[in-house]
């Protein structure tokens, strides 16, 4: 991912700094330090990094992040690990398939790209795990492409900035068309948002360089956009990521410290709040977790886990939960997930 210090030092000057110029001042001085933006990070390691952080914070990611990559630090590597073994070392980070689809990655990486994470957005979207955010992230933040990056804050800071509205609302199919025309140098038609550009040349000695490593570059097509132009892209995509992530949030965002309050269509009209219908529908949208399914089946991993290869019987795993028809609809689903496997009676992690 984009190194901050990769930005110009100098201010920008002028009361009409485009905002590009004005994010990316901002992300150079106030970006967090997360170990998968620093230059030497590889193509691997970051799409390992983006989908670790789906759903998660960010400080149970990293010391999970660093401890996976000391153990699989490439594709070859987790292609060969037990299932069993993945699965302990993912822990509690919540939403365990997402562990088992890695390892499903990391083969499809072996099969098709020689045990290389591909460059070209449609190769990307094609392996397990792997959607359409993902995908574009990998791009800009491991090859430097110019795509835009749309997560949840990304739309949020979007739809304050441009629409002038205080919640973000549910994916829409134009939000890569929208979040594309605020960025220098990339084409907003909604057809060529994913266009593929070459990872941009190696840098210079002299060069602070942005990328985080290379890979390859399979399938990506011939275009004239320059080192510098794509490197300003890839640098606001991360830019608006991280206004939203500390500056631009959820609740109570900090318009105070905001470097594009000037331009804030949401500020602008006054800060006016949701509406009740609007207000339910997000509320709606916000996934809950105590008494949920999501926690007997983290129970029930939690159980797997610390047995060990002997496993646990059901009746050590009916001790975990009160209500006897969600634990077996969440032990069932496990099982279909294949998450959990059952030997005669006996019940463990998948080998």
């Amino acid at each position: 991912m984009n190194s901050p210090s990769a930005v110009s030092p100098n201010p920008p000057t002028g009361s009409h700094s485009s905002l590009p110029t004005k994010l990316n001042y901002w992300y150079a001085r106030n970006a967090r330090d997360l170990p998968w933006r620093h230059p030497d990070t590889s193509p691997w390691a970051i799409l390992l990094s983006e989908v670790m952080s789906q759903q998660t914070p960010v400080a149970r990611v990293i010391p999970l992040w660093q401890a996976w990559l000391k153990r699989w630090p490439t594709p070859a590597d987790l292609a060969d690990a037990p299932r069993s073994e993945i699965l302990k070392m993912w822990a509690n980070l919540g939403y365990p398939r997402r562990a088992l689809r890695l390892k499903e990655c990391a083969i499809a990486c072996m099969e098709r790209h020689g045990g290389e994470v591909p460059s070209n957005i449609t190769e990307l979207e094609a392996l397990p795990g792997i959607g359409h955010y993902t995908a574009r992230a990998v791009a800009a933040f491991a090859f430097g492409q110019a795509v835009p990056v749309v997560d949840t804050n990304v739309r949020r800071v979007y739809r304050r900035l441009v629409d002038g509205r205080y919640l973000q609302g549910p994916a829409r199919a134009r939000d890569l068309a929208d979040v594309a025309s605020l960025l220098p140098h990339v084409d907003p038609d909604p057809r060529l948002v994913g266009r593929q550009l070459p990872p941009p040349p190696q840098p210079q000695p002299t060069d602070a360089g942005t990328g985080s490593g290379a890979g390859s570059s399979a399938g990506a097509s011939t275009d004239t956009t320059s080192g510098a132009d794509r490197d300003a892209a890839n640098l606001m995509c991360a830019a608006l990521m991280e206004l939203g992530a500390l500056i631009c949030t959820a609740k109570s965002p900090a318009c105070d410290q905001c470097p594009v309050i000037d331009d804030c269509a949401w500020v602008q009209a006054g800060k006016p709040q949701p509406t009740e219908a609007e207000a339910q529908a997000a509320a709606r949208r916000v996934q809950k977790f105590v008494g949920t399914d999501r926690q007997v089946r983290g129970k029930i991993m939690g159980l797997l886990r610390e047995a060990g290869e002997g496993g646990v019987t059901k009746k050590e795993i009916d001790l975990l939960w009160p209500a006897t028809e969600q634990l077996e609809r969440a032990l069932q689903s496990l099982l279909d997930d294949g998450l959990v496997s059952r030997e005669g009676a006996t019940y463990q992690l998948p080998r």
